[in-house]
């Protein structure tokens, strides 16, 4: 658990400075070319940043043992934290696409596209290394705050190279004929990604919310639960499911004619799901 706990926080330390470093790189780059989707990337980046550190806090809370306060602990964090970065990720997306809207009705936006090229390519290879480092930590670790960190870095790396393609075909432009259309490009480029990577954040927000009405887990995870519960000689009726944060809540009404110790039940249960990727929580009582 200790090694889990300081693989996550180390992972969200690294976004948190890449999420740094691409903020400034982005705001100061997109004012300098006066381009309004090197401005998005760079505000997303700001936003990440400030999603990465509340992240951050969010796991270090998580970490607190159980209390009178708090008897279950504190993993419905995860997911609150998840559903309020969806909601800023999707704010300002919504911002964005009314300010690109705006620019095509005011005759369109005039931007240096060499050095927009140059921050594009320089975007995308910094995302990816972060993504691809991310990915790896998810991969040992499950954890929903790093996943969400995760699906952060993979919609700035979708933008960034969306940009570079759209700054490419800007580039084309200018040298032909249709070169009084380059002025679009910009403006255009930014309705067409804050209108698609709109979705994500929504998702994930949905997918938050859904958690902490503490709906019934995945898919997969009820199967592994019902599985445990044949091995165990119990029906898969006599459980209730619920995935909150880090933890796997499983209670299961034992019928009346059970007759095997209670606290052995507990231990069989434990072990049939120890290799869950979420903590799994047994609490067994006697039907009514």
């Amino acid at each position: 658990m200790a090694a889990f706990l300081a693989r996550e926080n180390l992972a969200l330390i690294l976004s948190s400075m890449g999420a740094a470093l691409f903020a400034v790189l982005g705001i100061t780059w997109g004012l300098w070319v006066d381009s309004l989707v090197i401005l998005f990337d760079g505000a997303y980046s700001l936003v990440s940043l400030m999603l990465s550190l509340l992240s951050l806090y969010a796991a270090r809370l998580m970490r607190k043992p159980a209390c009178d306060a708090f008897p279950l602990g504190r993993g419905a964090l995860e997911p609150l934290v998840i559903a309020v970065k969806g909601l800023t990720i999707a704010l300002v997306c919504v911002i964005s696409l009314l300010s690109a809207i705006a620019a095509l009705f005011s005759g369109g936006q005039v931007v240096d596209t060499g050095m927009a090229l140059i921050f594009s390519g320089v975007s995308v290879m910094g995302c990816a290394l972060v993504w691809v480092y991310l990915h790896w930590a998810t991969g040992r670790s499950q954890s929903g705050l790093l996943l969400a960190e995760k699906k952060q870095w993979l919609m700035d790396m979708g933008l960034s190279g969306a940009v570079l393609i759209g700054f490419l075909a800007a580039a084309l432009l200018e040298t032909g004929a249709w070169g009084h259309l380059a002025k679009y490009a910009d403006p255009t480029m930014m309705v067409l990604i804050s209108g698609y990577f709109l979705v994500v954040p929504v998702k994930m927000t949905a997918a938050a919310v859904r958690e902490l009405l503490l709906s019934a887990p995945s898919e997969e995870l009820q199967s592994c639960v019902s599985e445990a519960m044949w091995d165990v000689g119990l029906h898969p009726d006599c459980a209730s499911t619920i995935k909150v944060g880090p933890s796997l809540m499983v209670e299961v009404a034992l019928p009346v004619n059970w007759s095997d110790d209670i606290n052995r039940l507990r231990f069989r249960l434990h072990r049939k799901l120890a290799n869950l990727p979420v903590e799994a929580r047994i609490f067994v009582h006697a039907s009514d």
